[in-house]
């Protein structure tokens, strides 16, 4: 589930991004967090994807894609937690970019499956460097 959130935002190749697909993977309630270094942007999922839809279909950004490169998930009974390291690149603005970071999801197990609940996710930058453990 966790590698089909990083597939709804691709635009590469003149993929059309499936962003509402977000719906399906997460509980209603469920909220996404932009955290860069001291500021905080929480949204819940109507938040989180309109401004999306307009950047990846609005010609801002494109060719973008981002998967992850390692991760490691623990499962306890009906909750689970996914710690992952991510790439993504595209063409913002006119400019090319590559970048890493880290994502967390917390999810649960529901009648229909394992829904997210939370995803809160912070990118690399000058003096914070991806951790060697996290790594794998």
């Amino acid at each position: 589930m966790v590698k089909a959130f990083f597939s709804v935002f691709t635009n590469k190749n003149g993929v059309k991004p499936d962003v509402d697909a977000i719906h399906r993977m997460f509980i209603p309630q469920g909220l996404i967090i932009r955290c860069n270094d001291t500021e905080r942007e929480i949204y819940t999922l109507q938040q989180f994807i309109a401004p999306r839809l307009e950047l990846l279909n609005g010609g801002r950004l494109v060719d973008f894609q981002e998967q992850e490169v390692s991760a490691r998930t623990d499962i306890f009974g009906g909750i689970a937690q996914r710690y992952c390291v991510y790439e993504k690149s595209g063409v913002l603005d006119g400019k090319a970019f590559h970048a890493y970071g880290v994502k967390t999801v917390q999810l649960v197990r529901m009648d229909d499956g394992w829904k997210m609940v939370s995803l809160a996710w912070e990118d690399e930058r000058d003096g914070l460097a991806i951790p060697d453990q996290f790594k794998i």
